[in-house]
């Protein structure tokens, strides 16, 4: 995710800087703790969810998106879903919850060929 700082000039008042700093906060909020990191074969990400434990996590996969969330009665709700820029392959990917950080190994699926060759006659 690419942000871009707003460049001002002086039309604009102080009540307006306010308030772009409060998106800024967010923003910085929103994306804290998340790390993700790929190569040629997958993508790691790493997840800060403190007061979570391993029985109170669901994770689903379904083409390229990650939904991680946590159930109804769970001490701590995380609830979000990412979209990565390459199909999964659900089966080999894997989760570890340590010490407060989930690190999801996120195996990127190979694309099957349907080319098939056919006889000349």
């Amino acid at each position: 995710m690419f942000f871009a700082p707003v460049v001002r000039t002086r039309a604009y008042t102080p009540s307006h800087r306010s308030f772009d700093r409060s998106f800024e906060r967010f923003f910085n909020d929103a994306t804290f703790g998340l790390k993700v990191e790929q190569d040629d074969k997958a993508f790691t990400v790493t997840l800060d969810v403190p007061g979570v434990s391993r029985e109170d996590l669901s994770i689903s996969i379904e083409d390229s998106i990650v939904r991680i969330e946590t159930k109804a009665e769970a001490k701590r709700q995380y609830k979000a879903a990412y979209e990565l820029p390459a199909e999964l392959d659900a089966e080999t990917s894997s989760a570890e919850l340590k010490d407060g950080v989930l690190t999801l190994t996120l195996v990127k699926s190979v694309p099957v060929s349907k080319a098939r060759t056919i006889e000349v006659k």
